[in-house]
């Protein structure tokens, strides 16, 4: 374990983009207002969260391509999209054209499992094949060969007038190495390492086994570790922490009473695992970024993550997400050890 933590070298934020059923473009417009905001910060990326049948950004992908056009330099990620919602080979196809259209700046983060509520919406996702859809990594690898370029077909050439491809077209060379996964367990970060890709991880982590620590931030430090033990790029494998962290040193009073009493209603969750699928929630950090700086050099996983995007909480308004980024750029990262891109 290093002595002391390694400086912050890349500060993101993490956002679902809430929208108001009846006026669902302001909440969108909202969204890339946000983007844009984190780009002039300095932020070195800007995460979106996935959202079906909500009232959250259902569609990141397209919304990140709005959001190319919008910036310049600012990585753009998905954090992340449910891959049990797509098909591999047209979501290859929109994550490279989105790729192209912001010059090299996506980092597309992806997770399997059966979609949510899968009873409730199987018919209308998968009409004729529900029963028989694999949810699996197995989902995850054809993703990878495709935007790796992976034939798709034996077929390219000419036909006709038309010329076709055998690999997902456009192709950009670049983002195979820009893809997470995002991960909870053991299982889950070894097989991402296997597979040569990023590390998601976020304010949740699987308590495994009968004897499992209690501790969140010890389960996702094993994490981790397993994660670079099994990658071939050892320790310098990529790994991304999502904590929820508010800052409140320009808040004004009732906005600080606002995000603790937010983090107050959720913190019973953190004392033990939940449900069958016995998930360990980690607490939200709200308090000013000298207090928030002491609290992450302490946690153990952070103190071996150089990487974060720092999930902003979902209900709060547009006021609120200004001032907190804000003070992440201006005060919390450079308490860590960051410093604003250019």
């Amino acid at each position: 374990m290093p002595i002391a933590p390694r400086p912050l070298r890349k500060l993101g934020f993490l956002t679902i983009g809430l929208f108001d059923e009846a006026d669902p473009r302001r909440g969108h417009e909202s969204t890339l207002e946000i983007i844009e905001l984190g780009e002039r910060l300095g932020f070195d990326s800007a995460w979106l969260r996935h959202r079906h049948l909500q009232y959250g950004i259902s569609s990141p992908v397209a919304v990140l391509a709005a959001a190319s056009q919008r910036t310049s330099r600012i990585e753009l990620g998905t954090a992340v999209i449910p891959l049990g919602w797509e098909n591999p080979l047209r979501l290859a196809e929109d994550l490279a054209t989105v790729d192209v259209l912001s010059g090299g700046r996506l980092n597309p983060g992806v997770s399997v499992g059966p979609p949510m509520h899968y009873d409730r919406v199987k018919q209308a996702l998968y009409p004729d094949t529900a029963d028989a859809e694999d949810f699996g990594y197995g989902r995850v690898r054809r993703l990878l060969d495709l935007v790796r370029g992976e034939p798709a077909t034996g077929f390219s050439g000419s036909e006709g007038f038309e010329v076709f491809s055998d690999r997902v077209q456009p192709h950009s060379p670049g983002l195979a190495g820009r893809l997470w996964y995002g991960g909870g367990s053991i299982d889950s970060a070894r097989w991402a390492g296997e597979n040569g890709m990023n590390l998601l991880t976020s304010s949740v982590v699987k308590a495994e086994g009968p004897d499992e620590a209690r501790d969140f931030a010890d389960i996702q430090l094993a994490q981790v570790r397993a994660f670079r033990a099994a990658h071939p790029d050892g320790d310098a494998a990529r790994v991304s922490q999502g904590l929820v962290v508010i800052p409140t040193d320009s808040a004004t009073p009732r906005q600080r009473a606002k995000y603790e009493r937010f983090a107050a209603e959720r913190l019973p969750r953190t004392a033990s695992p939940q449900g069958p699928a016995r998930l360990l929630f980690a607490p939200d950090l709200v308090g000013t970024s000298a207090e928030l700086a002491e609290r992450l050099h302490a946690h153990a996983a952070f103190r071996e993550i150089d990487e974060v995007a720092f999930a902003l909480p979902f209900t709060f308004g547009h006021e609120d997400y200004v001032q907190i980024l804000t003070d992440m750029a201006t005060a919390l990262g450079p308490a860590l050890g960051w410093r604003p891109g250019g």
